[in-house]
């Protein structure tokens, strides 16, 4: 008896390890059609002579199976069972004996072959007849569905080619504000002066642009535009009231000459080094950017600029200037350390300039642990002569800004906790901070010594309604403790806020608010008088 490769074509594998069929099986499954039912043949197996029954039996289908577990000789352990399976389940070409088995180790001739694939080519030629038909009866879908995908493709392509920047998004928000401010206490004067000059009802605004650029997909251009006209608003932080400033309105050294002018509020570039690393730096910078933790969830809606600062407004006093900062982030644990030169553009060492004793810089480190719905952080600042110390009464921020040249060593402790699911319970945001002054010459009996200043902002989620928020706070501004000489100044003042933001649509919120200074004047209130501010302002933020 002859063997079955003897005449096949010289070019052919050797059949050596596996019989013929078992070719012919992994043949047809490369080209995804039979896969390998003649796979389970024997190995060694050799041509038989020609059956005609078994031919027929393979063209005849009429024991047909549609499923390979109908086999009762088939187990899922057989190498070619997935193949059998596809061929019994997909195409239905696949007949078995009368007795229920497959005989996948049997010997098969050519011919029983031939009809196997004839079979399953005829099974795969009605599938391609009905998809043809089905193209057929629904040509005119198709071409509706065709004519829309062209649309979109010449729509994409239009985009492409006008839209604004291939790296760059841009986002804004415009804020109105509505408001006044009442005066009250037995400081009459005192009363009617504020009342004079801060009393009036005004509407103002501030517009921010927002453009994020980014060339490598981990690194960030951020650049901002902002314009607004608050500077002689109710808010306008006039008769020297520094906490009674809104967090919302524009920031500018020169509130005359600003008004009204769209200029660079922020621009700055920050980057990653590795996996844990993160440098930035840039000519207008904040210190608030340059740290990896902000550990305040207070407020959604900004009011009061007091309650921003994390309780330690010394500390966290998001010095803006030109600045470089670095910081390092492990999971939980961050370390950030960053310095910012508010005069840093200024070419004059009397006026600014960076590294010097006129740069009105600030250098912090901060060590925090965050986690997903709380963190807790400390900081330190080395806060130079006449920097802006934000959110003070007027003896802290005045004897300061007089008594120089010196320094303030600053601390601050700050951290949050939030719930994981809006409900009853509010996020809490608590911080304190500590400052100590240094001066390098002699002062006066009386300058400032040491201040403290503290907040608690809470906040309710989804209050009565989905999207909406609820929030109140209330602390101290930085306030005079003790001055040189042991004397103890009285200038506490305490500060609260209450507010709701109706959220209309994803962009658009309407934020009525209303806030208390008990003592804005602190030390400098007329002696034994009591002189306190209360104000209301309805706020609409817009978001594109």
């Amino acid at each position: 008896m002859e063997l079955w490769h003897d005449h096949l074509p010289l070019c052919l594998p050797s059949m050596a390890s596996h019989p013929p069929w078992s070719l012919l099986a992994q043949a047809m499954a490369t080209a995804g059609l039979l896969l390998p039912v003649l796979a389970l043949t024997s190995p060694g197996a050799v041509a038989a002579e020609l059956n005609l029954d078994g031919v027929g039996h393979y063209a005849g289908r009429q024991d047909q199976v549609t499923s390979v577990g109908q086999f009762s000789d088939v187990r899922p352990g057989d190498w070619a069972y997935q193949a059998l399976s596809n061929l019994v389940e997909r195409y239905g070409c696949v007949a078995g004996y009368p007795n229920g088995t497959f005989r996948g180790g049997q010997a098969m001739t050519r011919y029983e072959a031939a009809a196997l694939l004839n079979a399953c080519m005829d099974r795969v030629s009605e599938v391609t007849d009905e998809l043809k038909r089905l193209t057929t009866e629904f040509a005119k879908e198709l071409a509706v569905l065709r004519g829309k995908v062209d649309g979109l493709e010449a729509r994409v392509g239009e985009l492409e080619a006008t839209q604004f920047s291939t790296t760059t998004k841009l986002n804004g928000m415009a804020v109105f504000v509505v408001g006044a401010n009442a005066f009250g206490g037995s400081a009459h004067k005192r009363v009617n002066e504020a009342r004079a000059v801060e009393g009036g009802t005004t509407f103002n605004y501030n517009l921010e642009l927002n453009f994020d650029t980014s060339f490598t997909g981990k690194d960030l251009l951020h650049t901002v535009l902002r314009a607004g006209n608050f500077a002689d608003s109710a808010f306008g932080n006039g008769q020297g009231l520094n906490e009674l400033e809104v967090a919302f309105q524009e920031v500018c050294n020169d509130p005359i000459n600003c008004r009204d002018v769209l200029g660079i509020d922020k621009l700055f570039y920050q980057f990653p080094i590795g996996k844990q690393w993160t440098a930035t730096l840039g000519p207008v910078v904040g210190q608030e950017d340059m740290l990896a933790v902000w550990p305040n969830v207070y407020p959604d809606d900004t009011i009061l600029n007091l309650f921003t600062f994390n309780g330690a407004s010394a500390a966290y006093n998001q010095n803006r200037g030109a600045g470089a900062g670095l910081w390092w982030k492990n999971e939980a644990w961050s370390v950030s350390a960053n310095y910012v030169a508010a005069a840093g553009d200024t070419a004059s060492t009397d006026q600014g300039g960076l590294g010097n004793l006129n740069s009105q810089g600030s250098g912090s480190i901060q060590l925090a642990y965050a986690k997903d719905n709380w963190a807790l952080a400390g900081i330190y600042s080395y806060v130079q002569q006449n920097t802006e110390v934000p959110n003070t009464t007027p003896l802290a921020a005045v004897d300061w800004a007089v008594s120089g040249p010196g320094h303030i060593n600053t601390f601050g402790l700050s951290g949050f906790w939030q719930p994981l699911h809006a409900g009853w319970f509010p996020s809490i945001s608590a911080g304190w901070g500590l400052n100590s002054y240094s001066y390098d010459q002699g002062v006066s009996t009386g300058s400032l010594s040491q201040s403290q200043s503290w907040a608690v902002g809470l906040q309710w989620n989804q209050a009565f309604a989905e999207a909406n928020v609820l929030g109140f706070a209330f602390g101290q501004p930085v306030f005079a403790t003790s001055l040189t000489g042991s004397q103890t100044p009285k200038d506490g003042n305490y500060a609260f806020e209450l507010w709701y933001k109706f959220q209309v649509t994803d962009q658009i919120s309407v934020t009525p608010a209303m806030f208390c200074l008990s003592r804005p004047e602190g030390e400098f209130t007329p002696s034994g008088k009591t002189f306190n501010n209360f104000g209301g302002l309805v706020k609409t933020t817009l978001k594109f």
